[in-house]
Order: structure tokens, then C-alpha cells, then sequence
């Protein structure tokens, strides 16, 4: 297994894996009105952290190829996924539980800030893991 070109596929795939939490309440709820509620009602909105899995991908993406310095992308890549647990973190502990349960039926809803964060993992875990195929740690 080639460590450098998997580890920043673990951290593009984490990317993916964010945006693609953040989009389940678009399917599970019917009107986008109270998606937007829900998303603008914790201390920071975690479409913040979003905007930084979309940069991800891309530095992930030229770090794999050689497009830039992959020891830049792989030190960006830890900051991008720290601060994107982070701000996820906070978003999903300063959400009020009477706006989550009134969300919809689905008790999918109850879990999916936690799902938010945890889709955000792979992200740091990804970028350490090429900083250390890089030799840099």
C-alpha cells in the first residue's frame, strides 16, 4: 500500500463524507425553511467548516498529484480538519434538542449533528497520516 496516495484519499473522502452529512436533513425533512433553522441555530453554522472540506479537497487533491508542496498540503490539510471538528463540535453541542425533535419523525435527525462530526474525523486523520508517509512527524 502506497501511504502517499492513500492517506490524502482517506482525507478527500472525509471531505465528501462532510458535505454529503450536511446535505441528509435536505432529504429527510420537508421544508428547507426549518433545514436552515436548524443549521443557523447553534452558536456558528456548520456551513463554515463546509467551505473548508470543499478548500480540503483540493489541497488533498494537489498534495497527492504533486501540484503542490505535499508537506504544505499535509500541514493545511491538519488545519482544515482540526478546525473542521472543531466548529462541528461546537455547532452540534450548542444546537437546542427541542429544535432537533421537532425537526421531523425520522429519528434519524436526533443523531445527524453527531454524524456531522463524526464525518469530520477522517479529515485530520487523513492529513496526519500523509505528514507521517511524509516523514514530516
Amino acid at each position: 500500500m502506497n501511504d502517499l496516495r492513500v492517506a490524502p484519499a482517506v482525507g478527500i473522502v472525509g471531505c465528501l463524507l462532510y458535505l454529503v452529512a450536511l446535505a441528509i436533513p435536505y432529504a429527510l425533512v420537508e421544508t428547507t425553511s426549518a433545514v436552515g433553522a436548524y443549521y443557523g441555530s447553534g452558536a456558528l453554522t456548520p456551513l463554515v467548516p463546509a467551505t473548508f472540506a470543499i478548500v480540503g479537497v483540493i489541497v488533498f487533491a494537489a498534495g497527492r498529484e504533486g501540484r503542490s508542496d505535499p508537506s504544505v498540503a499535509a500541514g493545511a490539510g491538519i488545519v482544515l480538519g482540526l478546525f473542521m471538528v472543531g466548529l462541528s463540535l461546537v455547532w452540534a453541542v450548542t444546537v437546542p434538542e427541542s429544535l432537533v425533535l421537532g425537526l421531523t419523525e425520522s429519528t434519524l435527525m436526533e443523531y445527524h449533528r453527531w454524524a456531522v462530526v463524526a464525518a469530520a474525523l477522517p479529515v485530520p486523520v487523513g492529513a496526519a497520516w500523509f505528514a507521517n508517509a511524509l516523514g514530516l512527524v
